[in-house]
């Protein structure tokens, strides 16, 4: 029966897979630090396929660098054997939200969570820290090789600490700010879909390096910048030496900036566009939007820029702002208008009460201010100062309006004061979507002399968690009529369930056979801690239903109904696997010495082929 690999993707292993699919010369076999074969590339190879001027070493060329950058790639792409624990008590309406706030590093929390959310999350926002001089750092120190990387992720901190002070006396000052930033914008990335978007605020200290990261990691052609003003507008000053910084910044990074549709909403009673019927359009008064550059001022190479034929004969080159497919689409829909007796530049037709694009002004300055973030954080914790550095659930709100669509979901991974949250459980009291979270946030310790250790609060994760809790029965009270998911499943990161003999078991002497049998952590026999990790080693989404029955005397997890059903208890039978196959399950898992005897285990297989051939079986 086969095993579940119970850790993160090796990506390295992955890119060159990828890579040998395209260029197969290039992929060769080659011994790791331990003597085993892996697969390898032949980089001089790759190199001369990619291009006929090979780029080495000194020459000069235009890349962001800087001391221990490959050691941050490596860092992204070396896989651990970590696993999520569910915390019941901790989380508001566990069995059926939507929700999920993850506690733990983010970076182990990205790799966690990748397999299961690839290329499904639409906005991803994060407030990281912006390398003031006072600010703690992640301590990523993982320059070693993949399988060592991997066994010691399954080991315990000496004290827990993943924190270190990064001070500007520092002589690595910048690059250890990078070296933290780089590999989480690097997987954060593979979460996007097809049209997603990125969205980081940060400020002047490192906005230049930010914003060469983004650039790097999502193409200089997908990156946008906009300016908060976090403090207002304030009075001019007669010396430029006495300037007083008012704004922050929020770079923009698309997954696909060409296939990027800003998010929709509705047309307000009150909108200001003039509503007209020109067409005598049966379906009422409309106005209009524009769907291309004016001038023909475009790149050529765009997939965007095309000509069309207008209504009057002539025939017009622009860049849309969407594909042809699309404007086809829309002709056929008779949802573009052509001004100028049929000779003038389309426009799209918007009905009242019709979804239209949603755009911002490169300067935000009417959604809120730093002041007025503190003063929600008060309303809501009743501190003003609890929280350092908030930002203005308005302005993050209408971001996520912007950026999103009504069931989209929503990833914060630096969460903080978990405003994210709070916008989105407040958007979709508004337009009745039912947008999704995941937060994410270590349980940085508070400083006993804060206010938020006076509070009773012992780390920013519980500050996390009760600002979310909170914000809900405000939410609720404020909006009786609201039914929507204002819960959250918490999870908790911690080193896997499974043994060291789990990833190792070459390292196992004879003599250790006898102690070796049970695979799986003394202190970890609790089988939603298994289920758990079963679901990130699978794929399957964190937030599913799940119920538990009795069977033939066992007990069953069923994950959204027949997903994934999955049996940790021991003595299992074949009449109860008769039983379970039954119910013919998607994907089925048992513990691997669960069994009554041998000969059951070896018959799991054929059972399960003859009742229910589409399940997938395998053990942990």
């Amino acid at each position: 029966m086969e095993k579940l690999k119970m850790h993160t993707h090796d990506l390295t292993q992955d890119h060159i897979a990828r890579i040998r699919e395209m260029f197969p010369n290039c992929v060769t076999e080659a011994k790791d630090a331990q003597g085993a074969i892996k697969l390898a590339v032949d980089f001089d190879l790759l190199k001369q396929e990619l291009s006929g001027q090979i780029v080495e070493g000194p020459q000069e060329r235009y890349h962001l660098n800087w001391p221990g950058k490959r050691e941050a790639l490596l860092t992204a792409n070396a896989p651990i054997a970590k696993t999520l624990r569910p915390a019941r008590d901790e989380s508001v309406n566990f069995d059926t939200t939507k929700n999920l706030f993850i506690e733990g590093d983010n970076l182990e929390a990205l790799k966690l969570l990748q397999e299961t959310y690839l290329g499904k999350i639409k906005m991803i926002y994060i407030d990281p820290p912006y390398n003031t001089g006072s600010n703690l750092l992640y301590d990523d120190d993982f320059s070693e090789d993949n399988i060592g990387f991997l066994k010691r992720s399954n080991q315990s901190d000496e004290n827990g600490n993943r924190l270190v002070a990064n001070q500007e006396s520092n002589g690595r000052f910048h690059s250890d700010w990078l070296s933290m930033i780089y590999p989480r914008i690097k997987i954060a990335r593979n979460f996007l879909s097809d049209d997603g978007i990125m969205i980081i605020s940060i400020d002047e200290h490192e906005y230049d390096n930010m914003s060469k990261v983004v650039a790097e990691v999502f193409g200089d052609n997908n990156v946008d910048t906009l300016i908060w003003r976090k403090n207002g507008k304030q009075g001019n000053t007669k010396k430029i030496q006495r300037y007083k910084t008012t704004h922050e910044y929020l770079i923009v990074g698309y997954r696909n900036k060409m296939n990027t549709r800003i998010g929709k909403v509705k047309l307000l009673p009150n909108w200001k566009g003039q509503k007209t019927n020109a067409d005598n359009d049966p379906r009422g008064n409309w106005e209009s939007g524009v769907i291309c550059l004016h001038e023909d001022k475009s790149d050529p190479t765009s997939e965007n820029y095309y000509s069309i034929v207008l209504p009057s004969g002539r025939t017009m080159t622009r860049e849309f702002f969407f594909s042809k497919d699309v404007l086809d689409a829309y002709i056929k829909a008779n949802k573009i208008y052509y001004p100028k007796d049929g000779d003038g530049v389309p426009r799209l037709k918007i009905f009242e009460n019709e979804e239209q694009e949603y755009f911002f002004d490169t300067i935000i300055d009417e959604m809120g201010t730093f002041s007025s973030a503190k003063e929600e954080v008060a309303e809501i914790l009743g501190d003003r100062e609890i929280f350092d550095t908030p930002k203005p659930e308005k302005m993050i709100r209408e971001l996520i309006r912007s950026a999103s669509y009504k069931k989209s979901i929503v990833l914060d991974f630096f969460a903080g004061s978990a405003t994210a949250a709070h916008a989105v459980m407040q958007l979709n009291t508004e337009d009745g979507g039912s947008r999704k979270f995941i937060m994410v946030q270590l349980p940085e310790e508070c400083d006993p002399e804060s206010e938020a250790f006076k509070a009773g609060y012992k780390n920013i994760a519980e500050i996390s968690k009760e600002r979310i809790r909170r914000a809900g029965k405000k939410i609720k009270t404020e909006n009786p009529l609201f039914t929507g998911d204002v819960g959250f499943r918490v999870l908790k990161i911690d080193t896997s369930n499974m043994a060291d003999i789990y990833y190792v078991p070459d390292a196992v002497k004879q003599s250790d056979l006898l102690k070796s049998v049970e695979n799986i952590k003394p202190d970890r026999n609790s089988p939603e801690d298994l289920l758990f990790q079963v679901l990130l080693d699978w794929g399957v989404d964190l937030t599913l239903p799940i119920a538990r029955e009795k069977l033939a005397g066992k007990q069953v997890y069923f994950v959204d109904s027949n997903a994934l059903a999955a049996c940790f208890d021991t003595g299992i039978s074949e009449d109860f696997v008769k039983e379970l196959a039954a119910r013919k399950p998607l994907r089925v898992v048992f513990r691997d010495n669960g069994f009554a005897s041998d000969a059951v285990k070896i018959n799991v297989d054929q059972i399960f082929k003859q009742l229910s051939p589409a399940t997938e079986v395998k053990s942990i």
